[in-house]
């Protein structure tokens, strides 16, 4: 990193490509892991614990869509951490964002407060980041 201070005191242009790109890596791994293990998380739970199927009981859905969803997110976390082609990824965070807004709306609908749904907006800001974090890499150039 190059600063030079030029006449009156003010910084001279400065080259952040690098540590630019590094910190966009380093902000899309880290949020896209955080991402995953809370959607791997939720998976689990609705696979395996029964306070959690009761959940699904108490949002109208029936009980062979929570095992839908949860190998839908499973199948999700897979395709956000593997190299796959950008379109399929794309489509896994259109899957994701659908699947976390409908959660919003199914617990708003029946009443729910903050204790219920907040892990729906809380797992929905950390798609956003890594989102936000992918699409930078997408746009930077290959020999960044």
């Amino acid at each position: 990193m190059n600063l030079t201070l030029e006449r009156g005191g003010a910084l001279s242009s400065v080259d952040l490509s690098m540590p630019r790109f590094k910190g966009t890596v380093i902000g899309f791994w880290t949020v896209t892991a955080l991402f995953c293990l809370q959607i791997g998380f939720t998976a689990y739970a609705q696979l395996r614990l029964p306070q959690v199927a009761e959940a699904f009981t108490h949002l109208g859905f029936p009980d062979y869509f929570r095992v839908e969803l949860s190998l839908a997110k499973l199948l999700g976390v897979v395709l956000l951490l593997a190299p796959v082609p950008a379109r399929l990824k794309e489509w896994t965070y259109a899957g994701f964002a659908i699947t976390l807004g409908s959660a919003l709306v199914a617990h708003l609908s029946v009443g729910d407060g903050p204790e219920a749904w907040g892990w729906a907006a809380g797992t929905g800001v950390l798609w956003g980041l890594s989102y936000f974090f992918w699409r930078r890499l997408e746009a930077m150039p290959a020999s960044a």
